[in-house]
């Protein structure tokens, strides 16, 4: 992996070769990785039951919103997650 990026252009510095996260400091990133797991599924889970409902404008678009927000974060996420595993030792 060369590098992730996010919409902004940001990149996280690619690791070369063989190259881990520092034991140290690869424990509080997967400890982070799950907490932000964790607190996307209930943003998830929340946008789905609102779908189930019948909403009006302007919420219907707020709505539309949410779900495009929370598809990013599970995209950028599970690339979070693809690195954090790829970059620590098994």
């Amino acid at each position: 992996m060369s590098g992730m990026t996010d919409s902004n252009h940001r990149s996280i510095p690619a690791l070369s070769g063989d190259e881990n996260i520092p034991e140290e400091h690869a424990v509080e990133i997967r400890r982070l990785a799950h907490d932000l797991s964790n607190a996307l599924e209930i943003i998830l889970q929340t946008s789905y039951l609102l779908s189930t409902v019948e909403l009006k404008a302007p919420a219907k678009d707020w709505l539309e919103m949410l779900d495009s927000g929370v598809s990013r974060a599970l995209e950028l996420n599970l690339a979070l997650r693809t690195y954090i595993k790829e970059h620590t030792p098994a």
